[in-house]
This record gives structure tokens, sequence and C-alpha cells, in this order.
């Protein structure tokens, strides 16, 4: 069975996590848990990256962050994981759902300032399969009506809008580490990058459980105590040294990543040209990190029977997501602003297909040659 998914492996992790045993600095920002930062921050030109247990970790210190409370309203696809939304709403807050465009799967920027309210605190636009958003126009909304912006760039790390890393164009960016990702922490794993310095202090309070113990260990106080909310937000040293691991080898992982992505696109060029399906759209002004190859077929029973077929020639694919607002959580928690005109529709379409680091050149020509053969028995 080719599986849909295999976390990426260089084979120095192992060596750097022995190491990090050796230092005997396991509770986290140890050494390699800096130097995975440095890289972040260093990369992605981002004032400040604080790693994490999780993306979801990271979302949550987002919604503490932009002061999230009860009765706030907080704008966000339905499309999404449910992380997305946890986050806001364990603070109070009601989500209001926007239906996304059908092209990008990402929230429709031309549809969130009428769902503003005089109770809307922030917009969470999620950058799906590592495209970006149409980051200028939603902060150019978000300006206009004094709005946080927190980028749910989970699947975005390496990817850019108009030259600017996915992540650093909002107020707050939210990256993931899970073993699902493109680059990996041992599993589970996430970062915060903070790119309004006025954030920075109460950021690093927050995630060390409300203290100031950050500056105590720096020595800029000489004892440190209870300041603010906040929970336990930093990761293990060991995940640290996992993650460092990965980051240093980011561009071959990177690239090998869009030589698989590109090679689907070709593969399955004249299947969309022929109105057979459809493959993910790349808007102008952006560069994706090949986080996934998707499908689009006819609707949900195409699709079902696509992934049942694909099962029986010995591939894993998979769909995602049940629209949020769909849910029974949803529905207690939210509300879809207007008119669910794509959400539902082009969700019932969508199937991904494998693609990880490790995959080999035989392994996706079995992919390509099982999609290529159902849609030719049809």
């Amino acid at each position: 069975m080719i599986p849909f998914n295999r976390p990426p492996v260089l084979g120095t992790e192992i060596q750097y996590i022995a190491d990090a045993i050796q230092n005997g600095k396991l509770c986290g920002d140890g050494p390699y848990g800096h130097q995975c930062q440095s890289w972040l921050e260093k990369e992605f030109k981002t004032l400040k990256a604080l790693l994490t247990p999780s993306c979801t970790a990271a979302l949550e210190m987002g919604a503490i962050l932009a002061d999230i409370k009860e009765g706030d309203e907080v704008i966000m696809p339905s499309f999404t994981f449910v992380s997305t939304a946890n986050a806001f709403v364990l603070r109070g807050a009601k989500i209001v759902f926007v239906d996304i465009r059908p092209d990008t799967m990402n929230i429709d920027e031309k549809l969130i300032e009428a769902a503003i309210t005089s109770k809307t605190k922030a917009i969470v636009p999620v950058h799906y399969a590592g495209i970006g958003c149409e980051m200028d126009i939603i902060m150019t909304i978000a300006n206009r009506h004094n709005l946080w912006v927190i980028e749910d760039a989970a699947q975005g790390v390496m990817s850019t809008y108009k030259g600017k890393a996915l992540g650093t164009i909002g107020h707050i960016g939210c990256f993931s580490f899970h073993e699902t990702k493109n680059y990996s922490a041992g599993g589970e794993g996430g970062a915060i990058l903070i790119n309004d310095e006025s954030l920075i202090h109460r950021a690093e309070v927050i995630r060390e459980k409300g203290t100031d113990r950050s500056q105590f260990i720096r020595g800029q106080v000489d004892k440190y105590t209870w300041k603010d909310i906040g929970s336990s937000f930093l990761p293990s040293e060991l995940q640290g040294a996992y993650l460092f691991a990965q980051l240093e080898a980011a561009e071959q992982i990177n690239d090998k990543r869009l030589l698989l992505w590109n090679t689907y696109q070709s593969a399955f060029q004249q299947l969309i040209d022929d109105g057979k399906m459809s493959g993910p759209t790349i808007p102008q002004g952006i560069v994706h990190n090949a986080h996934m190859y998707y499908l689009k077929l006819e609707d949900q029973t195409q699709r079902d029977a696509f992934i049942l077929y694909m099962r029986e020639h010995d591939i894993l694919t998979v769909f995602h997501y049940i629209p949020l607002h769909s849910s029974p959580a949803g529905e207690n928690h939210g509300v879809f602003h207007g008119e669910d005109k794509h959400t539902t529709l082009e969700s019932q379409k969508l199937v991904r297909l494998p693609l990880y680091y490790q995959m080999t050149q035989a392994e996706q020509q079995q992919v390509i040659t099982a999609v290529s053969g159902f849609f030719c028995a049809k």
C-alpha cells in the first residue's frame, strides 16, 4: 500500500536528539530550540519566532494576544481544520464563517468586509495547500476596521505571497510542524511568528505559563513571577532537535516536493484540459511549497468511487475537511455569513494524492497510472 503520507526523515534527527539528551536541557528553549527560532526569523524575516508544541497551541496563543473575549466575533473560512476555530471559541468568541474561492479553496477576500460588525475583533485567513490568500486586500480591510489578522499558515512554511513569507504578513502567523506537514518536529510541533513589535514581550510571557521566566533566564530580572494569563506553550528540546535537522535541509525537502508536485501536474494536464477533473490553481504572485497535490472530481459520488478505486490499487488517498459550519460544534459556536455557494460543494469534490519527501519515482508512477486508469475506465 502506498501511504498518503510518510513523515520526512533526513537521518540527522537521531544524532541531534542524542546530543540534546547529552546536554541535559530537555524542557525547551535549549540550544536546538533557539537555533530553530533564529532560523525562522532569518529565513522569513519575522520580528520574533517562538516554537510551540503544535500549530493549535500557536493559534491559541494568537487568540490570547489578540485579547479575544466573550462575545467577540472572528471571521474565517469554514473549510479548515477544527483548531482554527477552537482557538477562538476557547476565548468565548463567536465564529463568523465566510465562503471560499473555488480556485484556491481560500477565504473569499471580497466577502470579508460585509461580514464585519461592531463585535468583530479579528480575521483569520487560512493558506490552504500552502497557497497564499489575497493578503493585500485582507490587510487593507483589517487596517480600515482596526482588526487583528492572525494567519493560519499551518500548511504554508516556505510559501510566499508577493515575495513575503506566509505567516509574516498579518500581525501574527502560525506554523505547523506536524508529521503530515513538509517539515516535522518529530510528530507534533508548531511556531508562532510575531510581526507586531508591541506583542513580543507579552507573547513570551503567555508562552511561559504567564510568567516572565524568559526574561529571568536572560538575566533581565532577578526573579520571575506570574504576570499575565498563559499556558504551557513551550515545546520539548527534543522537538527542537528533530525540527532543526529538518530546517537545515529545508531547501532540499522543498525542491523534492516541488519536483513531485510538478510531475503530477504534467502527468494530469491532459485530463484537466479534457475537463475530466481539475487540479490546484496557483494565482499570480504566489510561490507555493508543494504541500499537497489535490484533484477535484465531478461530485462526492465520483470522489468516493475514486478513493475506493485507488485503495483497490493499493494507494491511499484522502479527503478533507467536513466544513466546520455544518458540524455540531460549528452550528453551536458559529454562523455562516452569506451564501454557502462554494464551501460545501467544492469540499465534496476534493481528494488528496500521496506526496511526501521520501516518495520514489516508482511510487509516484504507480499513483499516476492508477489515476489515469480510473478516468480511462469511465
